[in-house]
């Protein structure tokens, strides 16, 4: 556990602090902590009341929720910038999702009083914090709306283009996914049985659209892909 200079976080641009000044990014470097946790490690529960704001370093994060049936459903994707249990913290609510590490992760943690009397002086993090909010609700509804009007297959596509967007990395002429998800995950994130999701993976492989090599997915045909997913961009 210790303090960081904000001043040197890699992922400063990506985040609330970006447009802070010099002085004010040292002020929020000596009054937050960070910590690096294993995967597998809960950061925050369901039901829980916030303390505090986490903004990721290094490392992907799931954001789950667990329904009456004691179902999981992974709600989204957290990476380096981004900002987790800001929506409860000022809504005044408990957390109504669980954030795990899905591989070792570096967090650094605010807590609630510096942060209130931080976006009073300086509203350019109120605004970060509203792009982002803003943000997480358009992707929330194009997911609502992909549930809602696509097949499996083309959730599943459109899953691995999202991926791709966020963690692909380019690897001659295909991309690899930098990102490690279980079949369950994956199930979870497009509203499917696990079977399912295996069938359709085995289909996307034999039409030449993707290729594995034990669990690294790479991309081979995105055109095709997009056609699958029924994208138009």
């Amino acid at each position: 556990m210790k303090h960081t200079d904000c001043e040197k976080c890699h992922s400063k641009s990506k985040g609330i602090f970006c447009e802070l000044e010099s002085l004010a990014l040292k002020d929020v470097g000596q009054n937050k902590v960070m910590n690096t946790y294993k995967k597998g490690h809960d950061i925050f529960l369901q039901g829980n009341p916030p303390i505090g704001l986490y903004c990721i370093n290094s490392g992907k994060i799931k954001v789950s929720r667990m329904g009456p049936d004691g179902k999981e459903s992974i709600i989204r994707l957290a990476g380096p910038g981004d900002v987790l249990g800001h929506r409860s913290l000022f809504g005044h609510e408990n957390y109504a999702a669980t954030a795990t590490t899905i591989e070792e992760t570096t967090i650094c943690f605010i807590d609630k009083s510096y942060i209130f009397n931080a976006i009073k002086k300086e509203p350019s993090i109120a605004f970060q914090l509203m792009q982002k909010l803003s943000h997480e609700m358009g992707s929330a509804e194009s997911r609502n709306a992909s549930m809602a009007q696509k097949s499996v297959k083309e959730r599943l596509a459109e899953l691995l283009l999202t991926l791709k967007t966020s963690y692909g990395v380019s690897d001659g002429e295909k991309t690899r996914l930098e990102i490690r998800l279980t079949r369950e995950e994956m199930a979870s994130m497009i509203g499917t049985t696990v079977e399912t999701t295996i069938r359709f993976m085995s289909e996307l492989k034999d039409e030449g659209m993707i290729e594995q090599s034990g669990k690294v997915i790479y991309i081979i045909d995105e055109k095709s892909l997009l056609e699958c997913a029924n994208l138009n961009f």
